[in-house]
């Protein structure tokens, strides 16, 4: 056969091939679609960003138009996707650079690509005492992967401590809650996270931390990997190119489309993260990802080398461990026919089969000029649409060579007026260091946080990262520049900042931000050789406005208050509000006391005026501390202490007024320091006494009641008055203690005198403002224990103040209410020297009036203390009140409290407090004489 025919006959050939795949692809249209491949996608973790790129390939559609029926699930723990796909429950699943140490186990998994080119995983260590150092975790409790599951070890934080020589045996491991609160609440020093997710929640609490990247220690391992089993290609070969193929096409479409995805995952997956969380995830992913630089699902065997060598220095796999065909490498399917393949071969053999070859060859270049063409416009697709601004930047001049339209957008400017302009013409003026540091750093990197002005003058922060990148179509260097708009992130620290440093009420500075300050003037009053005045104020008769007007008028009127305050001192000088209604200032740079001295009294004369609160007026006064630097202390704890004592003596020495530390303050405060000490031995060791004195029926002379009175027998000091201590109890909270004993004696002599002087005979036990607002079911107990010792409810009477009235509230009217359900009657204590209130008798059941000793003392006829007296007495009778006056100790007294009706008295006139004992004898020689 000739060379020609054989050409013909080759060509005829082809023409029969042709005709033949028409004929096919006109069959196959005629034929109904196959259904859809049912397969399932197994995620190793919850719903979250992580995964974005699958919910975007089922919901753009890129699954079902390769064929596919997508089923997608979460993970309940790392090691799911290994045993569902191997197990055949899933044919595709998501797992970490530990796939490489399943493979060499005997598994047969394929990384099908790699989504995340850097490992998320990193170390945050709580920033506790000011110190960043890792090696600072040696010794403390940490969560480093699970205790059980080897597929959340985060191998690669192992070998990061391994190789800065921080062995796993020098720490307390505990098993991982994957809860970052466990970090901020001190149950754990350190804590492996991913990048992407728990930073969100310690920087929204404003938690202070410290952040280690394996990376650093040049420990890089790949993140997530989608991957497949060995029988699934060998089964279904088609099936794995296709839903690789449609799984990145969905990645490059989720981190176009950040916010679009973030909202599908609420709407269709799950609702445990916010809205916020899920785009913080999104931008932390970026550099994670690298969309823009990297093609999605590049996988770099070398990189796997690496991973396997580090896995090695753990002793995890053996070293130089070879690992074939563990990643995914598609085979080009042979469609040629046997026919074809012949007819090849005999064109190769002839001359005249030229003229194919010629034709093979502009084909392929065809083919790769539209490769190029799909490539850039690939590339330019992703640079477009990154969700950061990105710009390639003249190094040398600072213009701008091209731009994708998010800088345009950050930036505030059309892409022509950024084009027009440099990069300096955007900066800030103040952030303008940092073109220089750009122009310097000629072939390096550059990251940094800076300020963007635009048109309108609006200032926008901004996260910068620059590299210098090699360009041979411009002859010298440009940088690569991505930007990030950062402006809410700084609004929010600036605010957290303002919160931890300001008082939210008034603006002024809080403790923290005090202490700081203080500290500043106290080194700068040392290195200058001046002095620095701490006053210390307090507002008096603060509490009487809040209870009476409430507690939003008493906020109007501490922000009044700190207004008037800082009118009174200079600019330089700082006023703080501690907390409730305390001050203090710092007055620096002073070269004598007296400035402090005008100061003080120019604030007490501010606060004379009355406080306008809407419809009421208020007036308050202040008592102020005064404390010098370095005349009284020389460090911040001993300054305010010495000014809090000595604002105390103010308030002691009768309010609206100041007063200087001296040593007698301090000497003072230690001994009230150390009888506080003493009293809280003194229960124990029975030190306490109870003293009664009589209450007598002013109309019969006879004794039908005692008051009973709490003494101290102090070791040392002998007895010690209530005066001297029972404010120390109410301060320390023994008073509650004491009550409790005073109870117990009371009742104790309660029975015993009903018993053998008069069944009707009670005894008055006081309890303080404290002791009767306290939370607890505390009379509970006092019934109880009466119904112990057999003693009636009617034996007792409680003593109260009327300042406990004041607060009309459901505990004080359910303790009232208990009382007068038992029994226990109830009198009121020094009536009519404090907030008296006829409302009071007419809502509470009171049995008693105690009229005050200091109407009782100047007791004469037509004197206005009688009047005040006789009227009181009148008012309980028409009440059904009976009246007790206090303070007798004259016949007259007696006499003008009998005329006037006065039912019992109390005072020295009829006997001093006594022992319990002593008081027995008095009621048995009254008994003999009647």
């Amino acid at each position: 056969m000739t060379s020609l025919h054989l050409a013909q006959r080759t060509m005829s050939t082809f023409a029969n091939l042709r005709q033949v795949a028409v004929l096919a692809l006109v069959l196959g249209a005629a034929l109904p679609a196959h259904a859809l491949e049912r397969v399932t996608l197994q995620l190793k973790h919850l719903h979250q960003f992580q995964f974005a790129g699958y919910y975007a390939a089922l919901e753009k559609g890129y699954y079902r138009d390769a064929g596919l029926d997508v089923r997608i699930l979460e993970g309940k723990d790392g090691n799911e996707p290994e045993r569902n796909v191997i197990a055949g429950k899933a044919q595709f699943g998501v797992g970490s650079s530990s796939l490489l140490l399943a493979r060499l186990a005997g598994k047969p998994v394929v990384v099908l690509g790699t989504i995340f080119q850097h490992s998320p995983y990193v170390l945050l260590v709580a920033r506790r005492d000011g110190v960043k150092d890792l090696r600072s975790i040696m010794g403390k409790r940490v969560m480093i992967g699970s205790l059980t599951d080897e597929l959340t070890q985060a191998d690669e934080l192992f070998a990061y401590l391994k190789k800065e020589g921080i062995p796993m045996s020098s720490m307390v491991r505990v098993d991982h809650s994957f809860d970052p609160q466990d970090l901020v609440s001190g149950k754990v020093d350190a804590y492996s996270a991913y990048i992407t997710n728990e930073p969100y929640f310690l920087d929204r609490i404003g938690f202070a931390y410290d952040i280690y990247s394996p990376r650093a220690a040049g420990i890089d391992f790949y993140g997530d990997n989608l991957f497949t089993s060995e029988s699934e290609i060998a089964l279904h070969p088609e099936r794995v190119r296709a839903f690789r193929a449609a799984s990145m096409k969905g990645w490059a479409y989720a981190m176009s489309h950040q916010e679009e995805i973030a909202d599908l995952i609420r709407a269709k997956y799950t609702t445990r993260h916010e809205r916020e969380h899920l785009l913080y995830e999104a931008r932390q992913m970026v550099p994670l990802v690298q969309p823009v630089l990297v093609e999605l699902g590049y996988t770099n065997p070398d990189r796997w080398r690496h991973i396997a060598d580090s896995y090695a220095e753990l002793g995890m796999l053996p070293r130089n461990a070879s690992f074939p065909g563990f990643l995914y490498r598609p085979e080009t399917p042979l469609h040629q026919t046997w026919m074809f393949r012949a007819a090849v071969a005999a064109c190769l053999v002839l001359l005249a089969a030229m003229a194919v070859h010629l034709w093979l060859l502009a084909r392929e270049r065809k083919r790769a000029r539209e490769t190029i063409r799909k490539g850039e416009r690939r590339f330019r697709t992703m640079f477009e649409e990154a969700p950061m601004g990105i710009a390639l930047i003249d190094s040398a001049t600072g213009e701008f060579k091209d731009i994708n339209p998010r800088y345009a957008q950050i930036t505030g400017r059309s892409f022509d007026e950024v084009l027009r302009g440099s990069w300096a013409d955007f900066v800030h003026p103040d952030d303008a260091e940092c073109v220089a540091a750009l122009a310097a750093n000629g072939t390096a990197g550059l990251k940094m946080t800076t300020r963007l002005v635009r048109p309108d003058g609006s200032v926008v922060w901004i996260d910068m990262s620059v590299a210098a990148i090699e360009t041979e179509s411009h002859g010298h260097p440009h940088h690569l520049c991505m930007i990030e708009d950062v402006t809410e992130k700084k609004k929010s620290e600036a605010l957290i900042w303002q919160q931890a440093n300001f008082d939210s009420l008034t603006q002024l500075p809080n403790r923290r931000m005090f202490h700081d300050r203080l500290e500043i003037e106290i080194a700068k009053s040392r290195r200058e050789g001046l002095r620095t005045a701490i006053l210390f104020i307090d507002l008096d008769h603060f509490k009487e406005v809040n209870d009476t007007l409430g507690h939003h008028q008493g906020d109007v009127l501490l922000v009044e208050a700190s207004e008037r305050i800082r009118a009174c001192v200079r600019v330089t000088d700082t006023v703080a509000r501690l907390g409730g209604d305390e001050f203090t200032v710092i007055l620096s740079g002073l070269d004598e006391s007296a400035r402090s001295d005008l100061i003080a009294a120019k604030i007490l004369d501010a606060m004379q005026a009355p406080f306008e609160l809407g419809q009421e007026q208020a007036f308050v006064s202040a008592s102020i501390g005064i404390t010098l630097f370095p005349d009284d202390a020389d460090d911040v704890d001993d300054l305010l202490k010495h000014a809090d004592q000595a604002m105390y003596a103010a308030k002691g020495a009768g309010r609206n007024r100041f007063s200087y530390f001296t040593p007698a303050l301090q000497v003072a405060a230690l001994n009230r320091m150390r009888l506080t000490n003493d009293l809280r031995g003194a229960i124990r060791a029975n030190q306490l006494r109870v003293y009664f004195q009589p209450i007598v029926h002013l109309r019969t002379g006879r004794i039908h009641k005692a008051e009973a009175l709490v003494r101290w027998q102090h070791p040392q000091r002998g007895l010690v008055s209530p005066v001297d201590f029972i404010a120390l109890a109410e301060s320390s909270g023994l008073i509650v203690d004491i009550g409790e004993w005073m109870f117990r004696e009371s009742a104790r002599w309660a029975r015993r005198w009903r018993g053998e002087h008069h069944p009707d005979f009670q005894v008055s036990v006081n309890q303080s403002p404290l002791e009767f607002q306290r939370e607890g079911q505390a009379y509970d107990r006092w019934f109880a224990h009466m119904h112990d010792i057999g003693l009636e409810g009617a034996a007792l009477v409680v003593e109260i103040t009327e300042g406990l009235l004041l607060d009309a509230s459901a505990g004080v009217t359910d303790k009232l209410l208990q009382l007068r359900d038992a029994g226990i009657q109830v009198a009121l204590d020094d009536f009519g020297t404090g907030y008296s209130s006829l409302s009071y008798l007419k809502k509470f059941d009171i049995d008693y009036l105690k009229i005050d000793r200091s109407f009782t003392r100047n007791l004469a006829p037509q004197s206005s203390d009688m009047a005040l007296s006789e009227a009181i007495i009148v008012m309980a009778h028409k009440l059904g009140l009976r009246v007790v006056a206090e303070g007798v100790e004259t016949a007259e007294q007696r006499d003008l409290l009998l005329a006037a009706g006065c039912d019992y008295g109390q005072g020295y006139l009829f006997a001093r407090p006594m022992p319990a004992e002593e008081f027995d004898a008095l009621l048995r020689s009254q008994r003999v004489l009647a």
